[in-house]
């Protein structure tokens, strides 16, 4: 790969007449500029997930390869009772990152079963994600608030006016991976802010495995995993009037060993040039030059409790599914 910057600054490109962008798409177009400029070239993972990324997402959950949605499930099941035991006779859930809403299904009649008077709130960046969790816990009578923002936020938002209810922040999926450790040290920081001391914290967190297991799940043999990473040239070429060609790039997954993470990669197959108008950039690429779109850290079950430690929490229990290799963390605010 080529170590050299390629993305060319060309204010110029912008096409005339073109309708001004929303405040989304403004601030879209400019991470796009900003990262596409830097070495290695990356963009941001969280534009993965517009509606067609959801629901690609969604498929992906469902793979033979791709174990963490049926083992955190599982765990689910197991423990709900104890989790919704733990939150106490009024609770505030907040759920970080809401997918389709199964696993809320799965903690719902828990909570219902405990007698608690429990509100739901849900925090994500995708309006599908949303719309979908909100149809999954219609049969469940739970009063149910969206927020379509960041965790952080999202988390701040649904503490406003709390007054004698408890707060259950759910961060599962092991989304807690997509971010490096400093930032992911950074995040659980800030969406510990607005909790209080009792508060708890569920963290679903994806175990180190061996490395084909690693690249079956993130390079699955039906090509789903290619199409979610792939979706998001799609998306730069509706949403900022961009024209790569789909067909010059490949999926790449790489298990880097040495920072515990599995790299997702767009790779040129070819020298070629995208413009995307709306960032006002023309970005180069050599044979074999990659674009870095997500990363996903992979942690043993020591650490959990380092990072619990460094921002306050304490791990109440923690859940293994040996099989898998994946844990399930209960941490209380101290």
């Amino acid at each position: 790969m080529s170590a050299m910057p390629h993305t060319i600054d060309a204010p110029a490109v912008r096409r005339y007449g073109a309708p001004a962008l929303s405040a989304d798409l403004q601030a879209f177009a400019a991470d796009v500029r900003h990262d596409l400029a830097r070495v290695p070239k990356r963009l941001n993972p969280k534009y993965l997930y517009d509606d067609l990324g959801s629901a690609l997402f969604g498929a992906i959950c469902h793979l033979p390869w791709y174990r963490i949605t049926r083992a955190e499930k599982s765990l689910l099941v197991q423990h709900r009772a104890a989790i919704a035991a733990s939150a106490g006779p009024r609770v505030r859930v907040i759920e970080l990152g809401c997918g389709t809403g199964e696993k809320l299904q799965v903690m719902a009649d828990a909570f219902v079963s405990c007698g608690n008077r429990t509100e739901v709130h849900l925090v994500d960046v995708s309006r599908l994600a949303l719309d979908q969790t909100v149809n999954a816990l219609a049969g469940t009578r739970l009063p149910v608030v969206c927020h379509r923002m960041t965790y952080e936020e999202g988390v701040a938002r649904a503490a406003l006016g709390r007054t004698d209810e408890a707060m259950l922040v759910l961060f599962l999926g092991s989304n807690i991976g997509n971010f490096d450790p400093p930032a992911a040290l950074d995040l659980l920081q800030r969406i510990r802010a607005p909790l209080v001391p009792g508060d708890r914290v569920l963290l679903g967190v994806d175990l180190v495995k061996p490395d084909a297991e690693l690249r079956l799940a993130y390079d699955d043999p039906l090509g789903v995993t290619a199409a979610f990473n792939k979706n998001l040239l799609v998306r730069m070429n509706r949403e900022l009037d961009a024209d790569f060609d789909l067909t010059a790039f490949q999926h790449l997954a790489v298990w880097n060993a040495a920072q515990s993470r599995v790299e997702m990669h767009l790779l040129s197959t070819r020298r070629q040039t995208a413009t995307i108008y709306a960032a006002d950039t023309v970005a180069a690429f050599d044979a074999g030059e990659t674009i870095w779109t997500e990363s996903s850290y992979k942690y043993e079950t020591g650490q959990i409790g380092k990072m619990a430690a460094l921002t306050g929490l304490e791990i109440s229990e923690m859940w293994i599914n040996a099989d898998a290799r994946f844990a399930l963390a209960l941490m209380t605010v101290a």
